[in-house]
């Protein structure tokens, strides 16, 4: 199955050993995990900005998920999807990825619940997500 980690996935499983990070261990195992330049950009900012990660820290984390995933160009919308564009951007990311789902904490997306065909699961709810399929 074709995957997106969003960003706040992606940092939680590189800050924690808790469920994101097995998440991401199991993605890499068991699907086609997708990302973008975009996804994989503000991973970066976030890791340097807010959780002080030196430069280089952040781009072998980076590196170590661009050489596991799937780069895609995210899909633009004519008009907003969500309130946060960089949402839209995840969501393009999935859909030119061709992607079944887009596993995220974020509350702007999990309210969606699907979109144009792509569920939006939260971390907790994969597992069982993955088993109905």
């Amino acid at each position: 199955m074709k995957v997106v980690l969003d960003t706040n996935v992606l940092i939680a499983a590189f800050i924690a050993h808790g469920l994101c990070a097995d998440l991401l261990e199991h993605g890499v195992q068991t699907h086609e995990l997708v990302t973008s330049d975009f996804i994989i950009n503000e991973f970066v900012e976030k890791l340097t900005g807010k959780f002080k990660f030196s430069v280089e820290e952040a781009e072998a984390a980076a590196g170590l998920l661009l050489a596991k995933m799937t780069i895609v160009k995210p899909v633009e919308f004519p008009s907003p999807v969500c309130r946060d564009r960089d949402d839209d951007k995840v969501l393009g990311t999935a859909l030119a990825g061709n992607c079944a789902c887009i596993i995220t904490g974020d509350k702007d997306l999990l309210v969606l619940k699907r979109f144009n065909g792509i569920d939006i699961v939260s971390p907790s709810d994969f597992l069982e997500y993955e088993a109905s399929r």
